[in-house]
C-alpha cells in the first residue's frame, strides 16, 4: 500500500483550515502513513466471526434495583434551610429569568 503523500496531508490540513510549514507536512506524512498502517493489520486480523464489540471484556449493569425505602420528609429536609417555598429550596435568582 502506498504511503500517503505530502499533498494529500496539505490537502487534508486545508479541509480542517489548518496552517502547515513544510516540516510539518513531512511530520506528518509520515505519523498517519504509520495510523492508516496499523489499522490496516487490525483490519487483516479482524475475522468474520469475531463480533464487533465495545470493550474487550462484558460489561454488566453494576447498579442496585430501586427500592423503596424510608427517607425525609420534607419538613425535615428544609428544616436547615436558610429559605424555602411550596416545599422546596428557595435560592437567589441568577439568571434574570421568571
Amino acid at each position: 500500500m502506498p504511503g500517503i503523500t505530502r499533498e494529500e496531508v496539505a490537502h487534508l490540513a486545508r479541509l480542517a483550515r489548518l496552517e502547515l510549514s513544510g516540516e510539518e507536512l513531512d511530520h506528518f506524512a509520515g505519523q498517519l502513513d504509520d495510523i492508516i498502517g496499523a489499522v490496516a493489520r487490525v483490519s487483516e486480523v479482524a475475522d468474520q466471526d469475531v463480533p464487533p464489540t465495545s470493550h474487550p471484556l462484558p460489561l454488566t449493569n453494576v447498579m442496585r434495583a430501586d427500592e423503596v425505602r424510608p427517607s425525609l420528609t420534607p419538613e425535615q429536609a428544609l428544616s436547615g434551610a436558610p429559605a424555602q417555598e411550596q416545599q422546596r429550596f428557595k435560592v437567589p435568582q441568577i439568571l434574570g429569568e421568571e
